[in-house]
């Protein structure tokens, strides 16, 4: 399907599907079952969470898995084994995701390699003409977060962020409930991830495994030595590649409070905690506690990698205090009055097919989508401006209108990285 996104029309869609700050979103059906509807998708990065997420696709209709990429060769071959059982359709593998964006035949690329490739793979799929759908956080700092919403406005691509709870019903239906004076002015927002991780050990140096493309796996990163406690997962934990839980999995509720909240860009961050729990490798804080201010309302989100209670007795979640009351939300949400005494409750999931759904709907009637880009850019420059002051140890002051930090060379000296030579994403 080659369907281009006319900008008058890309636009007017867009405001017509209310994605103006704080709107809430409706996922509509696809109902068409021409071939023309058909969206061809690759996929790259299927470790984890992309082979979820080409399980799902193929499954879809009038959707179809065209190609599989992996530097892991071994991860190839797994996730083709699930996609071939939901389509007929054979996929190609693939090790580098530019051999897909050669296609002509493919629409969109599913992007949920480590966060250091989100931005870079993200920006040259807009420029080839493909739409993305691109796992959380958007980017890995905060430059290319700005880069990802100029490159799919140029380009007039449809770029989905994997915020799935922006589709999901009962949290969209909380948040228009919040936009009705449910539990009044609302002017603090709470969130929270609890985990109970262990510990990654202490790495050492080794040869490159056989079935590893290293080379490609860094891709724009900082070239650095092999190391035996990074890949797959542990990558998270090194700001060379990820952006600790923050950015891991802070990124979701976070989103949902600024959503909730009707706020865009802080004017001032803080972020205090540390790596207490484990003697490791692990750079990025395991107990961390960022706040951010917008004028006359606030955010806070606590994470604990290492202890699994959190507020609610939940591990994860958002909670919205109004002057008539609050609002808890995990996957659904509940009302309470100012006496604490439940008044509504709603239950729900948490929106991942539908928000996949979105994407390919979004795609075929040229509009943005529930996360599109530059709303999942706003959620996830949070994230970096919490780890950015975690890392300069002091308060945040930020640009209202756009989140720069002023007055503070060091911190903006964290806006954006260094990369290895050719891979610098560009708009």
């Amino acid at each position: 399907m080659k369907t281009p996104v006319d900008r008058r029309t890309f636009l007017g869609s867009a405001a017509a599907a209310g994605l103006a700050a704080g709107a809430t979103r409706t996922v509509r059906a696809v109902t068409s079952d021409s071939a023309n509807d058909t969206v061809v998708l690759g996929v790259m990065g299927v470790n984890g969470r992309g082979t979820d997420l080409a399980r799902s696709f193929a499954a879809k209709r009038n959707t179809q898995i065209a190609y599989i990429c992996d530097v892991d060769r071994r991860a190839i071959e797994k996730c083709q084994g699930e996609v071939a059982q939901r389509q007929d359709r054979a996929t190609q593998g693939v090790g580098d995701f530019r051999r897909i964006l050669e296609d002509p035949n493919v629409d969109a690329l599913v992007v949920a390699a480590p966060n250091h490739w989100h931005a870079p793979a993200t920006i040259l799929a807009c420029e080839a003409g493909k739409h993305v759908y691109v796992e959380k956080p958007a980017s890995h700092n905060p430059h290319e977060g700005e880069l990802m919403v100029a490159a799919a406005r140029k380009h007039n691509r449809v770029v989905q962020l994997g915020t799935q709870r922006r589709s999901s019903g009962a949290i969209t239906e909380g948040i228009q409930k919040l936009r009705e004076g449910a539990i009044g002015d609302v002017l603090y927002a709470r969130s929270w991830y609890n985990n109970r991780r262990g510990s990654i050990g202490q790495g050492k140096q080794a040869a490159v495994p056989e079935w590893l493309d290293y080379e490609l796996w860094q891709g724009p990163a900082p070239d650095v030595p092999y190391q035996d406690n990074v890949v797959h997962y542990n990558w998270h934990w090194f700001w060379n590649w990820g952006n600790g839980e923050l950015g891991n999995n802070g990124i979701h509720s976070i989103d949902v409070c600024r959503w909730g909240l009707g706020v865009d860009y802080p004017t001032k961050v803080t972020c205090f905690g540390g790596k207490y729990r484990h003697q490791d490798d692990q750079q990025t804080p395991d107990t961390c506690v960022a706040t951010f201010e917008f004028g006359d309302k606030s955010m806070m989100w606590e994470g604990l990698s290492w202890s699994p209670r959190g507020y609610e007795q939940t591990s994860f979640g958002m909670s919205f205090h109004g002057e008539g009351g609050t609002m808890i939300m995990t996957e659904g949400y509940e009302i309470l009055d100012m006496q604490n005494r439940s008044v509504e409750t709603y239950s729900g999931g948490g929106g991942g097919l539908d928000h996949m759904e979105d994407f390919l709907d979004a795609i075929r009637t040229s509009r943005r989508p529930n996360a599109d880009i530059e709303d999942g850019h706003k959620s996830t420059l949070l994230c970096h401006l919490g780890n950015i002051a975690h890392r300069v140890g002091r308060v945040l002051t930020t640009d209202p209108s756009n989140g720069h930090i002023q007055n503070d060379p060091e911190a903006a000296a964290l806006w954006k990285r260094e990369y290895r030579p050719g891979w610098e994403p560009k708009v």
